[in-house]
């Protein structure tokens, strides 16, 4: 059965979709593979109230991984989405700010003095180069210096203190693929599903999570956001930012182009008079051959006396 859900690339959905801490922790728990058994977003987590440039939404949570033996650590994930191909830059100056805050390092325990192991997640509504894998895993490794992979004592608080693993999602490559339980969570951000006349929303054949029940509390999760009020006038401004933002870049676009163009007209005509002086001056130069002075030479092809003497002089320079 096709049910209508908002679309989850708007930041407003996602915003109100990961406040409720059991579609967060699902999210997490599917990205990282892992058991998470609780999820709490760190203080001020929304980020791009200011729209300067591109939509770029950011939200962390420390997040508690069990792992297979039963043991239980914090991580910090940093979740960063985005609509557009953003700089890079924008993503290493908030990684920069997580490193140096001090909320971010163990104050009690054993683990005083280390901060919490981070995982950089990237959801991106465009592609990345000529990577054809909706989901990118770049986890960190250690190596001697031959290059022999260092499993004694990894993994070590300092070392993950320092450095971060890093998951990148292509949405635009997830369309139709169902085939792990990370695709399946997020096949709800899929926008091969969006409504054709009002991308806001989304049908999406309920069906195929029957019997999934964080699958399910996903889908309603995303239901109510459709029906919510705020979340929709939160949309309807995202929509006003970007249209204007396409109508400068379109605008952008024009007058680069028509710049090329009068370069490239510049550069011809430039080109045909550097030809046309070519030939004169050999023809100039077949006169003075024959004998012709200055004034018959203008004479003879219809240029000034000052013409042919400017000429003979770029011709002695030669």
């Amino acid at each position: 059965m096709l049910v209508k859900i908002a679309n989850p690339i708007y930041d407003s959905v996602f915003k109100y979709l990961l406040e409720d801490e059991r579609v967060a922790r699902i999210l997490i728990s599917a990205l990282l593979k892992k058991e998470v058994t609780k999820v709490e977003c760190r203080p001020h987590e929304y980020v791009n109230k200011t729209r300067n440039t591109v939509s770029m939404f950011r939200i962390d949570f420390a997040a508690t991984v069990r792992e297979d033996d039963g043991t239980e650590h914090l991580v910090l994930v940093e979740l960063q989405k985005t609509w557009l191909e953003s700089e890079t830059l924008r993503f290493r100056q908030y990684l920069g700010v997580q490193y140096g805050l001090k909320e971010n390092v163990f104050r009690e325990g054993c683990n005083k003095g280390y901060s919490m192991p981070m995982v950089a997640v990237y959801i991106l509504g465009h592609t990345i180069g000529h990577i054809e894998e909706p989901v990118l895993y770049v986890n960190h490794e250690c190596f001697d210096y031959d290059g022999n992979t260092v499993k004694k004592g990894i993994p070590d608080r300092f070392v993950e203190s320092l450095t971060h693993d890093s998951i990148f999602v292509q949405l635009p490559l997830l369309s139709g693929r169902l085939a792990n339980r990370l695709e399946r969570v997020l096949s709800v951000f899929d926008q091969s599903h969006r409504d054709t006349s009002n991308h806001q929303f989304m049908h999406i054949d309920n069906s195929i999570y029957h019997g999934d029940s964080e699958m399910e509390l996903v889908v309603r999760r995303l239901r109510e956001a459709a029906s919510d009020y705020d979340v929709r006038m939160d949309m309807n401004v995202e929509e006003e930012f970007f249209s204007a933002l396409d109508d400068r870049d379109n605008a952008l676009a024009q007058r680069e182009k028509e710049l090329a163009e009068r370069n490239s007209q510049l550069a011809e005509r430039d080109s045909q008079l550097a030809e046309r002086d070519r030939l004169l001056r050999a023809m100039v130069k077949t006169m003075i051959a024959n004998g012709m002075n200055v004034g018959q030479i203008a004479d003879a092809i219809g240029e000034s006396e000052e013409k042919i003497r400017t000429l003979l002089s770029d011709m002695d320079e030669r």
